[in-house]
Parts: structure tokens; sequence; C-alpha cells
């Protein structure tokens, strides 16, 4: 275990092990540009022994009945509970979002363990008699064996709770590696996982960055991997582990589409457009970054977003009445400068302009305050590019056919949403266009644990997604078995 500023540990076999990396990384505080502590990049020496010890680990825990092992489940939710407080206030400090997003996050999670505690139903088989006379048939799911998420900065607690839980009630071993710049979150998680009384191996966490990336995607026992990021990143993961066989499933990016049809409630869109796309300072694979308005919309909507982006406040997320944190880290801050002036050369207009506004007792922090570009361009680069900050850009359209036309040509497919009174429209958008989460009247279509979290196109690489039923097909594979017993082959009694 390690404090304060030292350098984190690795879990290894049940046990905290000092990394013989040679390199460490600062993890960050992105409010206030503070170290919090040292992150190990692990060598593959370190993935060996974590896949080792959970390969060795697996062969007696997949024997484990299904209804013992989500026991463990049962025990880690109410250590999550227990410790919700201090869990989201981790989130914030190292992630930078407001405590009640952080909250929100861990929530999120911990409806993951609760899915996964159905496991005993949810991994059952199926089985038909006398497929021929006297011949039975039988499809049984089993564990794969050692499984792997590679998870990304954003959300610390929720993401590893896509894969982990559903992986492990599978009766899969597993190994994570947290992103280097949130580590803390996971850290204290594998705390609790201890605590619950886990047989050695069966989780272990391997703290790193691209070398011990790379040495997860190599390691021949490990068999299935889980990654969130950036598409170039799910591309690279996605090719190199299932070059090797492995069973792949690469959350990418996104540009998001929101589309205001002229008799939305204008009062409740702008605010649940302005929370999806300012959201955790906009850093999330379902944050709005495209509105569409739809014919006589246009100047009243311009308003009225342009007025909740200037009022929205923006601070240290553990601060009182804080709605937004900072951005990752300054070169995602100085990244996503250099994206809103790109979109000002392409011809946007700046209407509200978030870039170089110190925040009051946090001048070192990260802080890129709400921006919205005004008639951004549909062949422009700035209307394909992921900026993953609080940045949104607006469009007009004169249709509703034109709008899905301008969507379906992207080539991201994460989430769309649509905010109107028709029924009939709704369908219409639902029914035709090609992204993986939609959203009617809703600016975040965040699927709840026992639905898939979809994507489609560049936003995702692979067949089975996380949560609900895809993990449970993901971390298991089928066999059929076919038996015929005749009597004059039986023992007679």
């Amino acid at each position: 275990m390690s404090m304060g500023t030292g350098t984190l540990h690795n879990y290894i076999n049940g046990e905290w092990r000092v990394s013989g990396a040679t390199e460490s990384m600062p993890v960050m505080n992105p409010a206030t540009g503070q170290v919090l502590s040292q992150v190990p990049v692990s060598p593959a020496t370190e993935v060996d022994l974590a896949a080792t010890a959970a390969s060795i680990a697996q062969q007696d825990w997949r024997r484990v009945p299904p209804q013992e092992r989500i026991q463990y489940l049962f025990k880690l939710k109410s250590l999550l509970e227990r410790d919700f407080e201090s869990l989201a206030q981790t989130i914030t400090i190292e992630c930078g979002k407001t405590l009640k997003e952080s909250q929100g996050e861990l929530q999120r999670g911990i409806e993951n363990v609760e899915v996964a505690c159905g496991i005993p139903t949810l991994m059952q088989g199926t089985n038909l008699e006398d497929i021929a006379q006297g011949i039975d048939e039988i499809m049984i799911r089993q564990p794969l064996g050692v499984a792997a998420v590679i998870a990304p900065f954003n959300f610390p607690a929720m993401i590893p709770f896509w894969f982990m839980p559903y992986a492990l009630a599978c009766g899969n071993t597993y190994i994570v590696k947290p992103s280097e710049k949130v580590p803390l979150t996971m850290e204290k998680v594998f705390h609790l996982l201890a605590e619950t009384g886990l047989p050695k191996g069966v989780v272990n966490l391997v703290h790193g960055a691209k070398e011990t990336v790379d040495a997860i995607l190599d390691h021949p026992l490990i068999r299935a991997i889980s990654f969130v990021g950036s598409s170039p990143v799910a591309r690279y993961i996605y090719s190199r582990a299932a070059e090797q066989g492995k069973r792949v499933q690469c959350q990418g990016g996104a540009k998001n589409p929101i589309i205001v049809l002229p008799d939305a409630d204008l009062e409740m869109t702008t605010r649940i457009v302005a929370d999806s796309a300012f959201g955790c300072a906009g850093q999330r694979c379902l944050a709005a970054s495209i509105a569409l308005t739809v014919g006589s919309v246009r100047d009243d909507f311009r308003e009225a977003i342009a007025t909740t982006a200037t009022e929205r406040k923006v601070g240290f997320g553990l601060d009182e009445g804080i709605q937004m944190g900072p951005v990752i880290t300054q070169s995602s801050q100085q990244r996503i400068h250099g994206l809103i002036e790109q979109g000002t050369q392409e011809g946007a207009q700046l209407l509200v302009d978030g870039r170089n506004r110190n925040i009051p007792g946090y001048e070192n922090g990260y802080f890129v305050r709400p921006t919205i570009l005004d008639g951004v361009q549909a062949e422009s680069a700035i209307a394909t590019t992921e900026i993953f900050g609080p940045v949104l850009g607006l469009m007009h359209v004169n249709s509703l056919e034109e709008a899905i036309a301008l969507i379906n040509q992207s080539p991201w497919g994460n989430m769309a949403c649509l905010f109107t009174s028709s029924g009939a429209a709704a369908r219409k958008f639902r029914y035709e266009v090609e992204a993986g989460n939609i959203g009617i009247n809703i600016g975040v279509a965040a699927p709840m644990a026992f639905f898939p979290f979809s994507g489609w196109k560049e936003s995702f690489f692979g067949d089975l997604h996380g949560q609900g039923r895809h993990a449970v097909e993901f971390f298991t594979q089928t066999k059929v078995v076919i038996e015929r017993w005749p009597k004059t082959w039986s023992r007679q009694f």
C-alpha cells in the first residue's frame, strides 16, 4: 500500500508488491496542478507475474459454484457502499469531475456489480431432448480463463466495472490496468476486493503505460481484452490482440450529435444539452459535441445555450456549488485551445470563448470554461474531430431528414439524441440514425447496467459490448454436448 506522494504498488496474487519499474509518472490533481502520487510503468515481467498467478488461480476459481462466486460480489457491493463518499472524493481529486458526477459514476459501477450477481441465471445454457431418437443436445457456457481491462482516465471507477464483475462471476480471473493518469481510485477498489476474501490471484492490479499495455496484449495466457479510449488506440489494441486470437472489445471515440426540433421544450432542452456537453468537462464518450438546430428554433436555442454556458460555475469539484471541473492534463487543455482556434479559422463564430480564464484560487489548474462555436460547417475538420473537452459546435439544417443524413455520413456512431414533442419524428430518428446509443429528450444516452453499452462504426471495434448479457457472452465460451445413452450401452439396474 502506498501513501502520500510515494509510488503506487501493484496487487499480484493477493499481495501488494513494489514494482521493479525503472520509470514512474506523476499522478496530478488537475484542479490544482499538485502531484498526488507516482505510478510505476510496470515492465512485461510484472504482467507475466499477474497473468501466471491469474491462470493458476482460475483452475480452482472456475470450479467454485456460481452461487458461491457471487457471494464475493455481494460483499464487494456492501464495501463499495460503505466507502462510497471516500471513493467519490478520490475520483474528483484525481479525475477533476464534480463530486456529484463522481457519485453518479460510482453508483453506475455498483449497479454493474448488482447485475453480475444474477450470473446463476444469466450464465445458463440451453438443452433439447430427442434431436434424433434417443439423442439429446445441450449447450453450456464455460469461462475463457484470464481476462484484462485497459481502462481510460475519464471514469476511473465505472468503466472497469463494465467488465470485471461479469468476468469474475463467470469463473474467469482478472487483471486491471488503470489509466496512469487516475490510478488512485482503482487502488482503493482493490483494497476492498482484498477485503472480500477473494482467493489469491483471482484479481490483479498492474500499473503502467504503453509498455505495460503491449505486454498485456501479447501475453499468451490472457484470453480476452476490454478497452475504452480514443479510436486510434482502440483500433491498435483491437488489431494487435485479435491478431493473436484473443477475444477483444474496444470502445472508441465519438462526435455525438443532438438534434433540436422547433417543437422541443426549449428550457428543458437547453438545460439537458448543457449538462451533456459540459458535464465532466466534456470528457466522456457520450458527451454532446454538435447541436443541429432545425428550422425556426435556431436563434432561440443559440441564445439560450450561450447564456447557460456563460453562467456555468467552474472550479474544483469538491467545492460547494461547482458545476464543472478541469480537463485532465495541461496537454489536454492546450490541445482543446488549439482545436477551438482551428474552428474559428475554419469559419465558425466563437459565440462563447472559454479559453484562458483563470479560476480564482486554482490558477495552476487545467481549466477550460464552456465554449460554443456557432456556424460550424459539416465539411470542416472541427465537425468531425473528437475534442474531448467542454466545446459545443452549433450547426443549422432545414429538416429532420437533412439532420439524419448529416449524422449518418459521420464515421462515428456512439450516440445521437433528438429533442422533440413529436412521436413520429422520434420513431423516424431512432429507426434511421446509425448510432449505437439513441436518446429521445435525453442528453446522455448511457445504458443501464442490464443493457449493453453500444457503439457503431468507428466508435466500437468488436462484436460484444460491456455490461449486461453482452458481458456474460463475452466472458464465456459455448460448448455443445450431444449425448446418446441406449439401453444396450448403459448399465442395467
